[in-house]
């Protein structure tokens, strides 16, 4: 049977229209298609990261200053936190979306890993996401929705993710005690947890790129859809979840990763 009009309006209908969102790690990979897909979506859009270049690339592509915000700095830095609020107070006035994708995929065979191998990675993984969301909470608003990228990694024992697994499954933890948290301003937060994802983090693992491909290839090899993923798929379901389509999904953690987790 065919759509009616007033269906196929409400289909057709950008779903983040007059919404303000924040994304971390928001100039490249995920974060990027995140940020380009709630920008197609209607939404307003700050990205935040820390290469300059890279913003101002992904700057272009959300329709320029005139359209988006860019704010160079690391989630890890306090102070930096302040000014990316900073700037969206003063350009948007609140924040109704919030994804605190920013992170970093770096691994190592547990016995070799030192101190300061574990700092960085949780410092940036599980530290900076939890002071990003703390930080927003004065400009969020009520009925807003939250979001933390977390991994596959945390439902497999993968050899070298030791510190990487266990930061974003803190994340899925936080996932939780915040959505009870923040029940009462009907604020929602959820997880989004991709699997093996086609960007530019494989070449940030700290590892050969070759021997980073061929070790995430071995976990392709673990799912049905036997392939990696697309960042524009993990961006589909983090639009579900800013929408109000999501109105009732909080606590919830949504796997895009081809079925490497439930099958």
């Amino acid at each position: 049977m065919a759509a009616t009009n007033t269906e196929a309006a409400e289909y057709n209908e950008r779903k983040l229209e007059n919404k303000v969102a924040v994304v971390t790690g928001g100039n490249s990979g995920i974060g990027r298609a995140i940020a380009e897909r709630f920008h197609a979506q209607g939404a307003s859009v700050a990205i935040f990261g820390r290469n300059q270049e890279t913003l101002n690339e992904t700057l272009d592509a959300l329709g320029g200053e005139d359209e988006s915000l860019a704010v160079r700095g690391d989630v890890t830095n306090p102070e930096d936190l302040d000014k990316l609020y900073a700037a969206v107070e003063e350009r948007f006035g609140r924040v109704d979306v919030l994804v605190a994708n920013a992170g970093v995929g770096k691994i190592r065979p547990f016995d070799e890993v030192d101190e300061d191998f574990f700092d960085t990675v949780t410092d940036i993984d599980f530290k900076g996401a939890f002071f990003t969301v703390q930080k927003a909470l004065p400009l969020l608003s009520d009925g807003g929705s939250v979001m933390f990228t977390t991994t596959g990694a945390t439902e497999k024992g993968l050899p070298g993710m030791s510190v990487y697994a266990a930061a974003k499954a803190a994340l899925r933890s936080l996932t939780r005690t915040l959505a009870a948290e923040l029940a009462p301003r009907e604020v929602r937060v959820n997880a989004i947890s991709p699997g093996p994802v086609e960007t530019s983090l494989v070449e940030r693992m700290g590892i050969p790129t070759e021997q980073a491909t061929e070790e995430l290839g071995k976990i392709t090899e673990q799912q049905p859809l036997d392939r990696f993923g697309r960042p524009e798929e993990v961006a589909a379901a983090a639009v579900f979840l800013a929408s109000e389509d999501a109105s009732y999904v909080t606590g919830a953690k949504i796997d895009v990763d081809g079925g490497m987790a439930q099958v």
